[in-house]
């Protein structure tokens, strides 16, 4: 188990590197690419309902993307996270601006009080964030595991996709379980169907 945690860190701390070479410039020609092979991406747009995430620590900002899927008409939903272990409901959005709160975290929320609730049996397409992937569709995510839980919860038919810079696609990542990988990375660079 030791060796796993080591051999992440490294990872990690390889990616890390990676992405702080790139300068502002070249992150957002990055993120262009990858925003612009989202909206090309068939099983987006043959969508119903997808679920996204506002995670101000995954490494592609996700406000854009979620503006512009809401300003086509997609619908869109988002976690609000409990204060049980791992454990959140989905609610649609309909509005960016009026449908979100800061939670004790600072990262936004749709307020329930608001926004209908969703059940997971709905989801056809998921995006779930993370810090580092292989072509195996295998990530390391923040620790939480709340959306390693989640990508076990989802339905078999729902795909489960990442969005990643270049820089974060390695080797190999160990797995405890591939019932934890996603099933597409979408890069800069190339959309990776997992192997």
């Amino acid at each position: 188990m030791e060796e796993v945690k080591n051999t992440k860190t490294s990872i990690l701390s390889q990616v890390a590197e990676k992405l702080d070479a790139l300068t502002k410039q070249e992150r957002d020609v990055k993120y262009y690419q990858i925003e612009n092979k989202v909206f090309e991406f068939a099983n987006f747009m043959e969508s119903q309902i997808s679920f996204m995430h506002t995670s101000a620590s995954g490494k592609i900002p996700m406000e854009r993307i979620i503006r512009k899927a809401l300003h086509i008409e997609k619908t869109i939903v988002l976690p609000v996270f409990t204060d049980a272990k791992n454990a959140f409901h989905l609610c649609k959005i309909i509005n960016f601006d009026k449908d979100l709160l800061p939670n004790a975290g600072d990262v936004l929320e749709p307020d329930p009080e608001k926004c209908k609730k969703i059940s997971l049996d709905e989801i056809d397409i998921a995006f779930i964030p993370g810090l580092a992937f292989d072509d195996k569709g295998g990530r390391i995510g923040f620790g939480s595991n709340y959306y390693t839980k989640l990508i076990t919860r989802l339905p078999e038919t729902c795909r489960k996709v990442s969005l990643a810079f270049e820089e974060q696609i390695v080797d190999q990542i160990q797995m405890d379980s591939r019932k934890h990988t996603v099933d597409i990375i979408i890069t800069d660079k190339r959309v990776i169907y997992k192997i």
